[in-house]
């Protein structure tokens, strides 16, 4: 029988000594607590939902499959909400001189408030869900909201960032043309860059997202704890920038440090910034070059945020990219789910890491990175939704046409 390559690649860690000063001084529990206690307030916050997938978990093998449900966060379809309000609130409390104090919603929203800090436009580049949550919360606030978008960003995407009043700018190139643009732009009409990735001395509000992201992972254990389980064993975490996989690795390594989970960074292979990173092995976050063509949106980037890397190359255990067709498997195995297991409505960035999965468990061929990850009948694995329905067209192509289809070489018998 011939034998099928590998559709998968990765990088893995080798054994090498794990680093946790970042994480601890980036993403302890107290800073968890100071992110939830700013969202709690936020009026429409509930807790997400950690849902398990048991008898898919019994069909791959593994012990359990739990997903951490963020589509319908604050009713914006995706988690990057919490990273954008939580940078906006930390930026406020630093314009008004209140270093280790808060300011409760109402005060936030406040005349007096608005009156002090002045007329002020908050802007950013992004791939949809990121520009749609600071959107979102500039428009809470009653300020002004530019946001940049490159050319192959979908019209639904565009629409919902406006829907929540901000100004929409399109530009020729891909997310990272979109992310010098809005600097250069800012810089000449004096606006207030809310970005998820770093770059030479802009690291505050990046960190502030990144703590954001702390408020699901600290709802998450609590709801671990409640299933009798003190920690996942694996979490597979997907990455564009990495300041999601920095914030999810990196506080389960502050909280447990050696004995944290296996962890498992999932890529786009047209858009691999981290594997190729951890590929050189010198340290350093390297650029992809090129169109970033996948249909992972959220993921398109080509160029690693610095401080994200200095995490994810201390702690991360391994780097893998997949093709667009797993993250489109993953979507259709949410989507049709075995009886008695729930339905889970995810996007292409947020299903890659489940057909990451099931691909490991099931296709000939990657059989030794299953061993390599320990996955077992033990594995108790974290899975993030980042995002729901963000773009209801794609999501009927995949779903309804069998879009990106698993070419029939790497079906599998199950």
């Amino acid at each position: 029988m011939e034998t099928v390559p590998a559709n998968i690649k990765w990088v893995l860690r080798d054994g090498k000594k794990k680093d946790f000063t970042s994480s601890q001084q980036l993403f302890s529990v107290e800073n968890a607590r100071k992110a939830r206690s700013f969202h709690r307030q936020i009026p429409g916050y509930r807790i997400s939902p950690l849902k398990s997938l048991p008898n898919l978990a019994l069909m791959m093998g593994v012990g359990g499959i739990w997903i951490k449900d963020e589509a319908k966060r604050l009713d914006l379809n995706s988690f990057k909400v919490l990273g954008g309000s939580y940078a906006i609130y930390r930026f406020i409390l630093d314009k008004l001189n209140i270093a280790n104090g808060e300011l409760e919603f109402e005060e936030l929203t406040s005349p007096k408030v608005k009156d002090q800090l002045g007329d002020i436009t908050f802007a950013s580049a992004t791939d949809g869900n990121h520009g749609r949550g600071i959107a979102w919360a500039a428009k809470q606030l009653g300020f002004k909201c530019v946001i940049y978008v490159h050319s192959e960003t979908s019209v639904r995407r565009i629409d919902a960032i406006k829907s929540n009043g901000a100004v929409v700018k399109v530009v020729d190139g891909n997310y990272d043309d979109a992310v010098e643009q809005v600097i250069i732009d800012a810089k000449e009409y004096g606006w207030e860059i809310i970005s998820d990735t770093s770059w030479g001395n802009y690291t505050t509000i990046p960190k502030w997202i990144m703590q954001g992201y702390l408020t699901m992972l600290l709802e998450a254990q609590e709801q671990f704890s409640g299933q009798g389980i003190v920690k996942p064993t694996h979490i597979f975490v997907q990455a564009g920038v990495g300041a999601l996989a920095a914030s999810v690795i990196g506080y389960y390594h502050s909280l447990f440090k050696d004995e944290a989970p296996i962890c498992v960074v999932v890529e786009p292979d047209q858009a691999p910034c981290l594997y190729a990173s951890a590929l050189a092995a010198d340290g350093q976050p390297h650029t992809i070059d090129g169109a970033l063509d996948t249909i992972m949106a959220g993921l398109a980037c080509g160029e690693p945020s610095p401080i994200a890397w200095e995490v994810l190359k201390d702690t991360a255990d391994a780097f893998i990219t997949v093709p667009d067709y797993i993250a489109a498997k993953g979507m259709r195995v949410y989507a049709t789910p075995l009886n008695g297991d729930p339905f889970i409505v995810s996007g292409e960035s947020g299903a890659v890491t489940l057909g990451a999965l099931v691909t490991i468990l099931k296709q000939h061929g990657l059989e030794q990175l299953k061993t390599a990850l320990k996955l077992n009948k033990e594995s108790q694995i974290l899975f993030i939704n980042t995002e729901g329905n963000t773009d209801p067209l794609h999501f009927r192509q995949i779903i309804w046409e069998g879009s990106n289809p698993v070419p029939k070489e790497y079906w599998t018998n199950l």
